[in-house]
């Protein structure tokens, strides 16, 4: 592909995204856990712990550091991927925009390495992880502008209308 993706943001559950790819903002277990996680493991099945365990075991054995990526199948979510990223829990003495930034510019890169023209994104470290939203979606939108990919479309899926709105005020500048 040549130019940008296609970014677009969808108030929606990101576990019946009909794309290549969803982006799980994974706990460093790789495990399962609430939000986001917990909600994908439960929805894609037993497969997609099998293939986080098998990933724990071969490359992250103390737990897959944040900023990192991984893929797995989907198992039973209409995406065929699951990319796991970490991201980093809100300190607000200590930037770690640049951990955040680099999940999402990581996610894309493991979208490249299996081939997966479409992703869709949760608002990483928005949820438990306590980023406060309208920083976690600068973040999130300046990353995604910022790399290089094939990816074609990247869509944020949001729960609310609000969270929605800060989203698309950043895709907008």
């Amino acid at each position: 592909m040549t130019g940008a993706p296609a970014i677009e943001v969808v108030v929606g559950d990101i576990v019946d995204q009909d794309v290549d790819a969803v982006v799980n903002a994974a706990n460093s277990s790789l495990l399962g856990g609430l939000g986001v996680d917990g909600a994908i493991h439960r929805a894609g099945g037993s497969a997609i712990l099998a293939a986080c365990r098998e990933v724990r075991a071969s490359r992250w054995p103390q737990g897959m550091p944040a900023g990192e990526a991984v893929a797995t199948p989907a198992g039973d979510l209409p995406a065929r991927w699951v990319i796991h990223t970490v991201g980093p829990v809100y300190d607000p003495s200590e930037d770690r925009s640049e951990t955040l930034a680099s999940a999402y510019r990581r996610s894309l890169e493991v979208a490249d390495e299996i081939g997966a023209t479409s992703v869709a994104f949760p608002a990483i470290s928005a949820g438990a992880y306590g980023w406060p939203i309208d920083d976690a979606a600068r973040i999130a939108v300046e990353a995604v502008r910022g790399g290089s990919t094939r990816v074609e479309t990247i869509r944020f899926v949001v729960l609310r209308e609000d969270v929605a709105r800060v989203f698309r005020r950043y895709l907008a500048t």
